[in-house]
């Protein structure tokens, strides 16, 4: 006697397993009709409102040109909550929260003081108070490196303590132009070294134009969390009137102190 049918969608017998790739086929399957769905309810929506041929042409292509957005917001509505990533442990320690500093006005170069794990901005057109400070500290730090495509002079520097990274090409990356990220991993060393670093960037203009301002803020977020806690410094100077500000005030805001 052979086994009764079954009804199309019915679960399979407890001694009848299903195969491998059935859950998925399924899961994409209801997936795939609520899609067709929506899409169709939306379709007769807009026609039940009177418009016309064209006008249901240029909804149908605005809805398509941001459906990628759309399904992202879906997927992460169905996620659950975020797990901790399995190599948290290779990255810096959390740093207790530090108090940010409004920008100020006028102060004395020999009033700032760097020490570790401070970060310093200065909004000027051409790089003339942070080298002045720069100058001022280089001696209380085992090395100090220059992102810089015009490094200034430190004659009070041996060249065993110097490291100079010039973006646009140098000995360091062997005449090609370094991005951000490779910047990045030639700080990491002189950074972790024994006693840290000085570290003395003018050059964020550059990564900016080359690379786009989001790759910058995210490449001056990065050092700035290196920094904090650590036995290294950083003194930006910045043009300011290279951006809005909007994003100056986003630079700002990465900072210790703001000059």
């Amino acid at each position: 006697m052979s086994a009764p049918e079954r009804r199309n969608g019915a679960p399979p017998p407890p001694d009848e397993a299903p195969p491998g790739d059935e859950e998925y086929a399924r899961t994409y399957a209801a997936g795939y009709e609520e899609g067709v769905r929506s899409g169709l309810r939306e379709v007769l929506q807009h026609t039940s409102r009177g418009h016309t041929a064209q006008e249901l042409r240029i909804l149908v292509e605005s809805r398509l040109a941001r459906l990628d957005e759309e399904v992202e917001v879906k997927r992460r509505s169905l996620l659950g909550p975020p797990r901790r990533p399995a190599w948290n442990s290779l990255l810096r320690a959390p740093q207790p929260a530090r108090p940010w500093s409004p920008p100020l006005g006028p102060v004395a170069t020999g009033a700032i003081r760097l020490g570790p794990g401070r970060s310093l901005l200065i909004r000027e057109e051409r790089p003339s108070r942070a080298v002045e400070i720069l100058r001022a500290h280089v001696q209380e730090f085992p090395r100090t490196v220059l992102v810089s495509l015009r490094p200034p002079e430190l004659p009070a520097l041996s060249k065993e303590r110097r490291v100079d990274i010039v973006p646009s090409g140098s000995d360091i990356s062997g005449g090609n132009a370094l991005s951000p990220g490779e910047v990045g991993g030639h700080l990491r060393g002189p950074m972790e070294g024994p006693g840290g670093a000085l570290v003395y960037i003018d050059a964020l203009e550059y990564l900016a134009s080359e690379y786009g301002l989001e790759m910058m803020l995210k490449f001056t977020q990065w050092l700035i969390t290196q920094i904090d806690g650590s036995p290294s410094a950083l003194v930006v100077s910045f043009d300011q009137r290279q951006v809005d500000t909007r994003e100056l005030s986003r630079l700002e805001r990465q900072f210790y102190q703001v000059v």
